[in-house]
This record gives structure tokens, sequence and C-alpha cells, in this order.
């Protein structure tokens, strides 16, 4: 990707993204992937015709029952766990999928075969897609400011100057000290970098009969953490350490210190002084 440079300004760094630093989404396929062979081994066990006979029926509806409610169950915690549910609406569209497909080419008699092939190619081309989604991101950390983009089918753009950052947030996960990178969450003075996490707390009471009504109290608290999309932060980047004593350098040599500031406002108040003086004897010698 190409970005257009300021005059003066140089790139003193791109990163983009580490392979496995899109866990959150990586994870989901390859849940896909894990159960689609335990699926296999499980119908193939001991344990199957115990199974069939708890659940009483044949064995191509046990099947698919069991690979309709483990995928689903693992989707709503998926869900729940990242706070997306669109995950478990992928889940419920790759089952659909796969049952329709089976049966529209006759495959019911394979369907052991068929579920666990079919697992493998959807959770490769999860990996995929993620992969191509991480490989939309760069990070151009320049002279002057840094720039974010990402995005697959929309692409997104954001720039931040060095003197509106007044914080960074930088963590790294144990698979991040194990590979070496991490996340870096640039701070500015209007928020950006910031979310906010809000927990709520609720009761109810329903009276007797004979009073009837109900009642019920509850409250929430928000409290703003660093927080933003992995296009908008120097997501998963490495070398980690370096690229983070880098950003501090060069938001430190673009912030004046409290004495550097005092400095510049009395050169100000000089100059200002001085044409002051300057205006007054061009007066005086107009007069005369």
């Amino acid at each position: 990707m190409k970005v257009a440079l300021l005059k003066g300004e140089k790139i003193q760094k791109e990163v983009i993204p580490h392979p496995i630093s899109l866990m959150s989404l990586q994870s989901p396929c390859l849940f896909i992937l894990v159960w689609g062979i335990v699926f296999f081994w499980l119908v193939h066990s001991q344990y199957w015709p115990g199974i069939e006979n708890w659940l009483g029926a044949g064995t191509q509806i046990v099947a698919l029952v069991i690979w309709w409610v483990v995928l689903l169950a693992g989707g709503v915690v998926a869900s729940l766990l990242l706070v997306r549910w669109r995950i478990f609406f992928i889940y419920l569209g790759v089952l659909a999928c796969g049952t329709v497909l089976m049966y529209w080419e006759g495959l019911q008699t394979d369907y052991i075969w068929f579920i666990s092939i079919y697992s493998a190619i959807v959770s490769v081309m999860g990996f995929l897609l993620v992969d191509i989604y991480r490989r939309s991101h760069r990070y151009f950390i320049t002279n002057f400011r840094l720039i974010f983009r990402g995005g697959i089918l929309k692409k997104r753009e954001r720039t931040l100057r060095y003197d509106g950052i007044t914080d960074i947030e930088s963590s790294q996960g144990i698979l991040g000290r194990i590979f070496g990178f991490g996340t870096i969450i640039p701070i500015t003075k209007s928020g950006f970098g910031l979310g906010e996490e809000v927990t709520f707390a609720g009761g109810g009471l329903e009276a007797g009969k004979k009073i009837g009504g109900k009642v019920f109290a509850g409250g929430g608290k928000g409290i703003q953490t660093p927080m933003t999309r992995s296009y908008y932060e120097l997501h998963g980047v490495k070398p980690y350490d370096d690229v983070k004593t880098l950003l501090e350098n060069l938001i430190q040599e673009s912030t004046m210190t409290v004495y550097q500031r005092e400095q510049v406002e009395l050169q100000k108040q000089m100059r200002d002084l001085l044409e002051k003086q300057s205006r007054g004897g061009n007066d005086k010698s107009v007069k005369e």
C-alpha cells in the first residue's frame, strides 16, 4: 500500500499484525476443525451405540443433532466471550449450508465423511479470510504522524499527530511474549483510543396476590478503558519493544516540556514588547 507523505515526511517503520495476533477471529475457525475431527472419532467410538440408544433415534438423525447442538453451543460461548453475536450466526449458516448441501447431493449415507471433510474445508476457508483481513492492516510510523489503515470491503484510514497523543497503552498476552508481538493503543486528548466497559446489576420483587404489583431496581457503572478496533491501534505488532520505543521517542520529540513552553511564551512577550516600543519610537519621529 502506498501512502501520500507530507513535505519532509519520512516513514520510520511499516508494520502489520503478527500472523497469530488475531486469535479471537482464528479460534472459531479452529473450533470447527477440532469438532469435525472429534465428531469423526465419536461416531466410530465404542460410545456411539449408547448415545443412539439414549436419544432413541436413527444413526443419521442422532449424528446431525449432535453436530448441530455442539457447534451452536460453541457459537454461543464464543459470542458471549468476544461480545460478537455474528460468530453464532456464522456457525448457524455453516450448519444450515452443510445440511442442505448433504441432502442436495444425496450424501446422507456418507454423512460421517461429509461432515468431517466439510468442517475441514470451512475451517481452512475461515483461516484464509482472517489472514486476508490481517494483511489488510497497515501501520505507518513516520517522523510526523501515525497512519492506520485496515479493512477488506470498506477501507478505513486515520492519522494521529504525535503532539496530540497524551498516553499509550501497551499489552502483551502469553503468545505475544513467546513470539515477540504486542498491541499498542495511542490515546489522544479527544479520547480517541478509549472505550467504555459497562456493568449492570438489578433485582426484582413481586408482591403477593392480595397486594399485587412488582418492584424492580437496578443500576450500572461504566469505566473508561483503552479499547478500539484493530485498524485504529498498533495491533499485534512485531518487534513489540522496538516499535514501542520508537513511538515513545517520537512522541517525546514532538511534545514540549513545561520549561520549553515557558521559554516560548517569554519570547513571544519580549517580541510583542519590542514591537510596541518600535511603534512608539516611530510615532515620536513623525510628530517631530
